[in-house]
């Protein structure tokens, strides 16, 4: 094996992996270091992605699903099943199935496209040098003309609740639940709060979630935070905003059980007893190991590397994409940014719209956004038209039994450029890309308007809504417009 390479990678998360392939596929010789291991001990890429984040908790979200559906809702279709029961470790074998036929897959992608690679970790030293130590302990120092960090974030942990690995854990460890908790606290009722809360309370766990904001869902467009509130409290998901867990205790001998003191939203002190307790505040950039203090490369003042809007750092040849790097930490924009990088590299112009990055929720509804909410724009003070359309009024959502939450598309008031579609309802992540590749394209709201769109097909609510910004909708009565 050479050690010197055009491009070495650190990290093969959806940001490392595609940024080493895209290298690849431009004739660069790119190698990618990855320190994660399997069950085995077996080096593994993919990163906290594929191994314990988007892809393992939905194979969680539809195994839950299709077993709540089957129990609640087939009967209203005329279909009657008789006793259904959930194998919780059937559930987590399955997506361990998943896990291991898409990982083993990057490992063929790399393969084919050339890219060496390596299992351990590295660390960035002065002029472009990579310390790489193998899973062996073995060390050697790898020389390149350019280096791609991507090396992800990881669980933020709380003093007041710290991880024991059995009944208090960290959202990875909720994805090895093996036996269905009667009583599933959790703290932080964000996106990885809901999605890992809705798995348990759809197979029969009392699910409460403790949020210390006041707002739910604060960085999603308002109206749609308060439709999707509606919902799940309807589904049974207990949801207390504004309390702050102050203290945890586990208690028992055989099986444990955690006691949450918390501070509610009137002040005063309360308690809650459980048998698992997740905790799920937020994520925070994995940079321990990673930077020598000759490295050149800088942190912000949040712990992220600092880099400029095309993802180099402040050291000459050396650039950061994905989670450690500012922006909002979803799969898809770091897999964005490792191709911007790695054309760029390659001498390409390559640049990456942040305006226009979808952002989804994987419960039931879906929730799913892109571009900018009514309350950004208010604050802008910029002048808008919305336009919204329920689910309730769409022929196919009624077929399938599918009818809570509403498309809701934002137009600029004079020039009718679309500047925000949000969505809670059936298949929202897909919907709200249909509107992303049109707002990449400058699209109005009457350009999709005059779209001809298939009947019955969901994306007509996407068309009604657009239809609904200039007060043009068809199968609703249109609001006035925005004066």
């Amino acid at each position: 094996m050479s050690d010197q390479y055009d491009v070495i990678v650190i990290g093969s998360g959806p940001a490392g992996y595609v940024a080493a392939i895209r290298a690849a596929q431009l004739g660069l010789k790119t190698a990618c270091i990855e320190k994660l291991k399997n069950n085995e001990g077996k080096g593994v890429n993919g990163g906290t992605c594929l191994n314990v984040g988007c892809i393992p908790s939905k194979a969680l979200l539809d195994s839950s699903h299709k077993y709540h559906e089957t129990k609640q809702d087939l009967a209203s279709h005329g279909i009657n099943t008789g006793d259904v029961a959930i194998d919780v470790k059937a559930m987590i074998g399955r997506k361990g199935k998943i896990v291991k036929q898409l990982t083993d897959g990057i490992a063929g992608l790399f393969k084919s496209n050339g890219v060496t690679a390596l299992f351990g970790t590295g660390k960035l030293l002065a002029g472009r040098q990579v310390e790489y130590t193998d899973n062996d302990g073995k060390t050697k120092v790898l020389s390149t003309e350019n280096v791609i960090i991507a090396t992800g974030s990881q669980p933020i942990d709380i003093p007041v609740a710290p991880l024991n690995g059995d009944t208090i854990i960290d959202s990875t460890g909720a994805l090895e639940i093996t036996e269905m908790p009667e009583r599933l606290g959790v703290i932080g009722a964000g996106v990885i709060g809901l999605e890992l809360g809705s798995v348990w309370n759809r197979v029969g766990s009392k699910v409460v979630l403790l949020e210390a904001m006041d707002d739910f869902l604060s960085m999603m467009d308002q109206q749609i935070a308060k439709e999707a509130k509606k919902v799940f409290t309807k589904q049974g998901l207990d949801i207390r905003l504004s309390c702050r867990v102050t203290a945890s205790e586990v208690k028992g001998r055989g099986k444990k059980e955690v006691v949450v003191t918390y501070q509610d939203s009137d002040g005063n002190e309360a308690h809650e007893t459980f048998d698992k307790l997740i905790v799920c505040v937020g994520r925070r950039p994995y940079t321990e190991g990673l930077l020598a203090p000759d490295s050149g490369v800088n942190l912000d003042e949040r712990g992220f590397i600092f880099v400029n809007d095309q993802c180099a750092t402040n050291a000459p040849g050396v650039w950061a994409v994905g989670d450690v790097v500012r922006g909002p930490m979803l799969a898809h924009k770091g897999s964005e940014e490792g191709v911007m990088v790695a054309e760029r590299i390659a001498g390409q112009k390559t640049q990456m719209n942040y305006d226009i990055i979808p952002n989804v929720i994987y419960t039931h509804p879906e929730i799913a956004a892109v571009g900018q909410t009514e309350e950004q724009l208010k604050q802008a003070g910029v002048s808008y038209n919305v336009g919204i359309f329920p689910f309730v009024a769409s022929g196919r959502a009624l077929a399938a039994n599918e009818t809570d939450g509403m498309v809701k598309m934002i137009a600029d008031a004079e020039t009718d450029r679309i500047l925000g579609c949000h969505i809670i309802g059936p298949s929202a992540a897909d919907l709200v890309q249909q509107v992303a590749i049109a707002m990449e394209f400058g699209s109005s709201a009457e350009d999709i308007g005059m779209t001809v769109f298939g009947h019955p097909t969901l994306s007509e609510a996407v068309h009604e809504a657009a239809l609904a910004v200039n007060g043009h909708a068809i199968h609703i009565p249109n609001r006035k417009k925005r004066k």
